[in-house]
């Protein structure tokens, strides 16, 4: 029996059907069994006295499958527990909890875009060319193409976007997606995304509809804890608001706490500007490398997303530069040009990332120049994604993208979020992708 459940076998010579073995026989046949063999045992289920459901044996058990290794009592040790997680979810009840929360959680947002009339797809995983976000992408090669070097996915939105200019009106895709970048408690180069585009939606319908899925993830968890997946606490973020969480602005807010008024950040020496100004302010690390949106993204970090952890947060309205695929317009409080965007954060981390998509061909191809612009001449972005505007996009726009909302979020994360665990490996089934490349070493080193 799997999953953690308990079954008590009665066995007594006097109760075995006929022909019954000898008194010998039977006790050679019961001795051998040892923790962790797989038996079969018939019988009639049966009450004891006691009231406990019990399996009456009417034969003798049959050993289907020994434990040749011996199987210990608790894996405690964390280099052994990720090098043999197969003994892990045998005497770890929380780790197998896990993986049945994360099941749960993965069917329950099918359900959820199911029952709204999405359609589910499947998008390619390798291309020759790797776009959607900005990372660096995992490079190979195909027999096919043995003179054209091949990508893995690092996102599946612009083929999503494809489908709705096809007149698919909502879609959505749960899959892997790689980025070859490092390994930290909350990333790994392997994970799970899943997105939506849904035609006709705005940015308030994405917020409402985020709130929605959190809520009822929440509630279906609460109850799968309660009353199946016990050895996994509670979760902090059982007791959600109701809809209307709570929202900022990324520039008003940043302006406020830090007491500045950014410089223009469609102007070309926005980031020196811009580091002038947080003189003294901020952590960052200066260099050459440094981008105006990741100076941007780590002053959100800083000091936007800690308040998420005394409640749900949505930041809103980033600057144009950090959104390249999002509509965009200019903010009424700030004459800044921002994008039609929000994140949502829960206890500090980025639980989904949304807006409208850009949905002109002419405007969508002068922020991708834009963006490659602002790589130029900074190291270590040469590898980020592609070093061109994809062209072909940008002509499946020409065709008529509706007005879209766009939404994506790591599932490894949420589950994360849920189940209470602190490391991204503890809810991937072989751990991260460190972990998976040392199993066969460490096989070999025993």
């Amino acid at each position: 029996m799997g999953g953690y459940q308990r079954a008590q076998v009665m066995i007594s010579l006097s109760q075995l059907s006929e022909p019954r073995p000898e008194p010998k026989k039977f006790r050679e046949a019961l001795h051998p069994f040892l923790r962790g063999d797989i038996v079969s045992v018939k019988g009639t289920a049966m009450q004891t006295d006691t009231g406990e459901l019990t399996l009456k044996a009417t034969e003798l058990p049959t050993l289907l499958s020994p434990s040749l290794a011996p199987l210990p009592e608790q894996l405690i040790d964390q280099e052994t527990i990720v090098l043999n997680r197969h003994v892990d979810l045998l005497v770890n009840r929380r780790a197998s909890d896990t993986f049945r929360l994360r099941s749960h959680i993965i069917k329950g947002m099918r359900d959820f875009f199911h029952e709204r009339n999405f359609l589910e797809v499947q998008t390619p995983m390798l291309a020759d060319y790797a776009s959607g976000a900005t990372a660096r992408p995992f490079l190979t090669s195909a027999t096919e193409f043995p003179q054209k070097e091949l990508a893995l996915r690092i996102a599946p939105e612009l083929w999503l976007k494809r489908l709705v200019v096809g007149g698919n009106d909502r879609v959505f895709e749960i899959g892997q997606s790689f980025r070859n970048e490092g390994i930290d408690t909350t990333h790994n180069p392997e994970f799970t995304m899943c997105e939506f585009y849904s035609a006709y939606s705005n940015l308030p319908d994405l917020i409402l509809m985020t709130e929605d899925l959190i809520i009822s993830l929440s509630k279906h968890v609460k109850k799968l804890i309660k009353t199946q997946l016990e050895s996994l606490e509670r979760s902090k973020i059982a007791q959600l608001p109701g809809n209307n969480w709570k929202q900022v602005e990324f520039i008003p807010a940043l302006e406020e706490i830090l007491g500045i008024r950014f410089p223009d950040l469609s102007k070309p020496d926005a980031l020196s500007k811009l580091i002038e100004l947080l003189d003294g302010w901020s952590t960052f690390m200066q260099g050459p490398e440094l981008t105006l949106a990741k100076l941007l993204d780590e002053l959100a970090s800083e000091f936007l997303e800690p308040s998420s952890y005394e409640q749900p947060l949505f930041i809103i309205h980033h600057p144009a530069c950090m959104s390249p695929l999002s509509k965009s317009f200019t903010c009424p409080k700030t004459g800044q040009l921002v994008s039609a965007r929000a994140e949502l954060f829960i206890e500090g981390r980025e639980i989904a990332n949304m807006y409208e998509e850009e949905n002109n061909p002419f405007e969508q191809r002068r922020k991708f120049e834009l963006q490659l612009d602002s790589r130029k001449g900074k190291p270590g972005t040469e590898d980020e994604g592609p070093a061109e505007v994809d062209e072909s996009y940008v002509q499946a726009l020409e065709y008529g993208l509706p007005p879209t909302g766009g939404w994506g979020c790591g599932v490894d994360r949420l589950v994360m979020l849920f189940s209470g665990a602190q490391r991204i490996g503890d809810v991937l089934s072989f751990g991260t992708l460190k972990n998976v490349v040392s199993l066969r070493q460490a096989a070999k080193d025993v």
